[in-house]
């Protein structure tokens, strides 16, 4: 007997689910991050200006991370992995929220800030439970240690990695986020023609590209909804309530 193959549920999470645990995003309305240009303290440019400041930059918001707690979008994903459900999730959030809420297949697409890694070789990485990054800190070939996050104007290095898991999706969710940061905004083009796509985002009306389902909720209110659906169903399907 073939066994059957457990459906793949693909989501990929942006600034909004994390901005509902308490964490600001970077495109505020009035152009800056934390009362910092994004240019002074998130670019490489910005490291080889000033890396005390690109560093104490950092350090505040890993404390502001550690504070903050999932929430309930969080805590429905990894709910639904817990009873059965095949779920990845590819993150543009360098917080490590999913992971404390119980998801086990996390990619972080653009790094982690809970992570440290050399200036002169990107493999060597380290945690950074506690404490800051400072200067002097440095690798095992003595080089300073960088926040291993990607910067406006890097690479980034596991797009490939998120594009494979995208093309193995049976549906994708979209949550939290306006598809406009390149080059996590492409790896819609990346999904199989006939996979289906849930966009929940408050601004989901006027964010969603056509052919997407949408649900016009923060993430807390309209991901667990989704999840009750799918436990009550058995299965991964888009609610009729939400086809054009």
């Amino acid at each position: 007997m073939t066994r059957q193959r457990t459906p793949h549920l693909v989501v990929l999470t942006g600034a909004g689910i994390s901005a509902e645990s308490g964490l600001k995003t970077f495109r505020a309305s009035d152009g800056l991050w934390e009362e910092h240009r994004v240019e002074d303290v998130a670019t490489p440019e910005a490291w080889v200006r000033d890396p005390g400041l690109v560093l104490r930059f950092y350090n505040q918001r890993r404390a502001q991370v550690r504070r903050a707690r999932p929430n309930a979008a969080h805590k429905a994903l990894a709910e639904l992995e817990r009873d059965g459900f095949r779920v990845s999730i590819i993150t543009q959030n360098i917080d490590d929220l999913h992971e404390r809420a119980g998801s086990r297949d996390v990619l972080h697409l653009h790094g982690e800030i809970l992570m440290a890694r050399s200036t002169v070789d990107p493999r060597m990485c380290y945690p950074v439970h506690r404490g800051d990054i400072v200067l002097g800190d440095v690798c095992d070939k003595g080089s300073q240690l960088r926040p291993d996050v990607v910067w406006f104007g890097e690479a980034v290095p596991r797009y490939g990695d998120a594009c494979e898991i995208v093309e193995q999706a049976d549906l994708l969710l979209v949550v939290g986020t306006s598809l406009a940061v390149m080059p996590a905004g492409a790896l819609l083009r990346q999904v199989p023609m006939d996979v289906d796509v849930i966009l929940v985002d408050p601004d989901a009306e006027r964010l969603a590209p056509p052919g997407v389902a949408k649900i016009g909720q923060p993430a807390g209110e309209g991901v667990p909804e989704l999840v009750r659906h799918w436990q009550r169903q058995g299965r991964l399907w888009v609610p009729e309530t939400l086809l054009e």
